[in-house]
């Protein structure tokens, strides 16, 4: 079972807050996932296949291709644009 100490780590790792009267029950809680997967290292996998998910769907997706806009296409999208300077979009400083 994990130690008071261990859980308070591993709340301060997961950056979450963790009241005292709480510490019993997660410390409960965490230790009984960990064992299961004390369990799950018992099961025998050699002759398994790794699955990276279980849909069997593949990523369709379409081909990039360039595609010329030309000075008109420029034109229209500086047109949409609240400030421009020098044909070049104008925004205000982040830092």
């Amino acid at each position: 079972m994990l130690s008071k100490n261990e859980i308070n780590h591993i709340a301060g790792l997961a950056r979450i807050g963790l009241k005292k009267d709480k510490i019993e029950k997660y410390r409960k809680d965490l230790s009984a996932v960990l064992d299961y997967f004390k369990k799950l290292e018992e099961l025998d996998t050699e002759n398994i296949e790794p699955v990276g998910h279980i849909t069997g769907t593949l990523n369709i997706a379409r081909e990039d291709k360039e595609k010329d806009f030309a000075e008109s296409g420029k034109k229209r999208i500086i047109k949409n644009i609240p400030e421009t300077k020098d044909g070049c979009l104008k925004v205000r400083s982040v830092l």
